[in-house]
């Protein structure tokens, strides 16, 4: 289960970095993050960026998973990431990231600890 909940973490990760640096100025791009066109536009640089940053999540999660049982430690150390970056994200910019990125964060390293 732990490996199935780090998947789809993984791949929540490569969708919001498609989001961020190819749909951030289209509707859908904008429905999701509550963009004006304008907002969106003046910050696709900065959006694209984040989308990469959430890109190397993804690859890190995956990364873990390719290695198997053997070092749950890049697992963790990941997963970690992505819990600080909810909570931050959370703080900062939407109380809805709480539950998109850390509340799976925190669901996966619950998982890899418990060994489920």
């Amino acid at each position: 289960m732990a490996n199935a909940v780090v998947l789809l973490i993984a791949l929540l990760h490569v969708y919001i970095l498609v989001l961020e640096m190819f749909l951030w100025n289209t509707p859908r791009g904008r429905k999701a993050f509550g963009l004006t066109p304008e907002f969106a536009e003046q910050t696709r640089t900065l959006a694209a960026n984040q989308g990469l940053y959430n890109g190397f999540l993804a690859a890190g999660l995956f990364w873990g998973l390719w290695l198997g049982p053997a070092d749950g430690g890049v697992k963790v150390f990941f997963l970690l990431c992505v819990l600080v970056a909810g909570l931050y994200g959370a703080a900062t910019a939407s109380r809805r990231i709480l539950f998109v990125q850390a509340l799976p964060a925190t669901l996966g390293l619950l998982c890899v600890y418990l060994g489920v």
